[in-house]
């Protein structure tokens, strides 16, 4: 794209600043965000891999998970606050400081990144759908499951998980593409199902638990028993694993905060988010390490298993039980692969595009994109690790959080030309070369080639969960000591 004319549109319906009488936004809507975005089943499987594979116990993962949702309050504040005063999404501001043309470019790894868990946590979503098709057949007939044309494997995939995947996109589309007041509502909705499903989820273990698994379980908990064994290394490796995982969330929630109606009650959500995070993971911690007991003690293989829930739920005999539970999983997934992958990545492409993608072109797009991730997730994706694909990707997004905050509160002072941002023209503060900041784009790369090295090089290996931290403050550095250069 050349910049040459003396005036390009930047801009369509879905990008504009929000008008102040529009934003209705309070700090229960953020609140319920977070629910939504804490309380997945990818989330769940996180939990329940540093659980399982590194052998870590219930109090390393459960204050893990505290010290990064602090983390993720701080930062997010932070990021979100040009947003919420200015009323703009995350690929907007990014024009400010790398230009049009870098914040078009930058932002489409964003997208990128967004589309690929979109098509992730489809698949996860579907997996319950999955299971609701087989509850439905086996009550019509037991017999239906075991006839030829249900059993024909086409990329680790039977017809019913086929059709589960086809239904949970065109439900996605569905639902997504209508708009902000129908997201809000799917958010606000959403997150009371989430902790009445975690609820009924404890209550399904309990429910078929023997006193063995019960008292076993009781032992593992105990505070003093397991601040013994507590190891403090485990627990930082932990905190920045599951922030890695959930500051691809951060980079964006401009997406989100430009809705809010002042900073007071931005700042009162973000700090719900802790709540949020302590309910959670201690019922996704009881449940797993319950269920490792559990299965354990009935010789069931579940090294694969406990890393998604419905998986779980489908060896569990309680019929009404496990679809009451699937249920709930389905609407809290829904509401998480919305707001951390579909929207952030559906603003990305209208920037990339503003004068051709339209809400639901560009949700076309998305969910033609995300069928291929999700039926690519068993046979290819999920074999390479979800942990080593979060800590990789998340090296990307420190750099370009960093050279944004710093430009906003340091070098421009936290001052936006409004009618620059929408508009490139030659005379435009946000032109600078031709439509980059190189600058910006000197600092990004060079913060993402020390966060790479966390995971290239095996001496630094110990860092790895860091990565988006250690490119964060390298960026962050090199930026202002070249912006402050006159």
């Amino acid at each position: 794209m050349s910049l040459n004319k003396e005036k390009i549109e930047l801009s369509n319906w879905e990008l504009v600043s929000v008008n102040p009488n529009s934003k209705n936004w309070n700090w229960t809507d953020i609140f319920c965000f977070w629910s939504v975005g804490t309380q997945s089943i990818i989330s769940f499987a996180l939990i329940s891999s540093l659980y399982l594979l590194y052998d870590l116990n219930f109090y390393e993962v459960f204050f893990g998970t505290i010290i990064a949702s602090l983390l993720i309050c701080f930062l997010s504040s932070i990021v979100g606050s040009p947003s919420q005063k200015h009323g703009i999404p995350f690929p907007v501001f990014l024009r400010i400081s790398s230009g049009y043309l870098g914040a078009k470019y930058i932002s489409l790894l964003r997208g990128i990144v967004g589309i690929f868990f979109f098509g992730v946590q489809t698949y996860f979503i579907s997996r319950s759908i999955g299971y609701l098709i087989r509850i439905s057949l086996f009550n019509i007939d037991s017999n239906l499951l075991n006839n030829d044309i249900f059993l024909i494997f086409f990329m680790s995939m039977n017809l019913i998980d086929w059709i589960a995947l086809l239904l949970t996109l065109f439900l996605q589309y569905f639902l997504f593409s209508k708009g902000q007041k129908l997201i809000r509502n799917i958010i606000n909705f959403s997150a009371l199902f989430v902790y009445f499903g975690l609820f009924l989820f404890f209550l399904i273990f309990l429910a078929e638990s023997d006193y063995y698994v019960t008292d076993t379980l009781i032992s593992q908990l105990n505070i003093i028993n397991g601040l013994e064994n507590f190891r403090m290394k485990n627990t930082l490796g932990v905190t920045g694993t599951f922030f890695a995982y959930y500051s691809i969330l951060i980079l964006n929630f401009g997406d989100y905060s430009r809705y809010v109606k002042n900073y007071s009650e931005l700042l009162k959500g973000n700090i719900s988010l802790v709540l949020t995070s302590i309910i959670f993971s201690f019922f996704a911690l009881f449940i797993v390490t319950g269920s490792d007991i559990y299965f354990k003690t009935n010789s069931i293989e579940i090294n694969n298993l406990l890393t998604n829930p419905t998986d779980i739920i489908g060896k569990i005999n309680n019929t009404y039980l496990t679809v009451s539970v699937l249920i709930f999983i389905l609407i809290a997934s829904l509401s998480s692969n919305l707001i951390a992958n579909y929207i952030p990545s559906q603003n990305v492409i209208l920037n990339f595009l503003p004068k051709i993608m339209t809400l639901k072109t560009s949700g076309l797009f998305i969910i033609f994109l995300g069928l291929f991730v999700a039926f690519l997730w068993t046979p290819f994706f999920s074999q390479n690790g979800s942990l080593s694909i979060i800590d990789t990707l998340a090296c990307f997004f420190g750099p370009i959080f960093g050279v944004m905050t710093i430009d906003y509160y340091y070098i421009k002072k936290k001052q936006i030309v409004n009618s620059d941002i929408f508009f490139a023209r030659q005379e435009s503060v946000y032109m600078y070369s031709k439509g980059w900041n190189y600058k910006a784009v000197y600092s990004i790369l060079i913060g993402t080639v020390f966060a790479f090295t966390t995971i290239w090089n095996f001496s630094f290996s110990n860092y790895e969960s860091f990565s988006w931290i250690i490119g964060l403050v390298v960026s962050s550095i090199i930026y202002y000591l070249l912006a402050s250069e006159q």
